[in-house]
């Protein structure tokens, strides 16, 4: 039997945040879609993992750095900490969605209606812009996404949207010893 204990703090600490965020994630993506919001249509830039990782990444490196490392966060202690976060996030959220998608293939057929309405509503200059071969392309492509595709685009952006956040929140709360 596995002593979660006697791991160092940095890896149980962000353990611990990243199995309730992982679950709180997949919660709030079904609250999305049930509210007629499909979460893999709106905007990455208003992702409210950008909000739920600020948040999580706070309280987990300021009680690593005030309970387990005496006031003092170093910068990659910080960066190991919200990756670890990350992935542990990304794995149950991704896997929690994909279970889902799977049983529950409304879910990506309106996935791909949707997307495709908005690509439609592109205008003649921005299909020239891409190229009407691309367009056509993505059109296709988009056709064929599935669960899998889902689930690996939304671990994927969850690694994209951590990383800045963990550059920023990690110089803020680290403290260097006074010398």
């Amino acid at each position: 039997m596995l002593n979660f204990s006697k791991w160092p703090a940095l890896v149980r600490v962000p353990l611990r945040y990243g199995l309730a965020t992982g679950a709180l994630g997949f919660v709030l993506l079904l609250v999305l879609y049930y509210t007629n919001h499909h979460p893999f249509v709106i905007p990455v830039f208003v992702d409210f993992r950008i909000v739920l990782f600020a948040i999580v990444f706070v309280f987990a490196l300021k009680e690593l750095r005030d309970y387990y490392f005496q006031g003092i966060l170093q910068f990659w202690q910080g960066m190991v900490g919200t990756f670890l976060i990350t992935l542990v996030f990304g794995v149950i959220a991704s896997s929690a969605l994909y279970l889902f998608a799977v049983n529950t293939p409304e879910f990506v057929q309106s996935y791909i209606n949707l997307s495709l309405e908005q690509v439609k509503a592109f205008s003649d200059e921005d299909i020239d812009r891409i190229g009407r071969d691309v367009y056509n392309a993505g059109i296709e492509s988009l056709k064929q996404a599935d669960a899998y595709f889902l689930a690996s685009r939304y671990f994927v952006q969850s690694f994209i949207i951590s990383f800045f956040l963990s550059i920023i929140i990690s110089v803020i709360l680290r403290r260097q010893p006074k010398t």
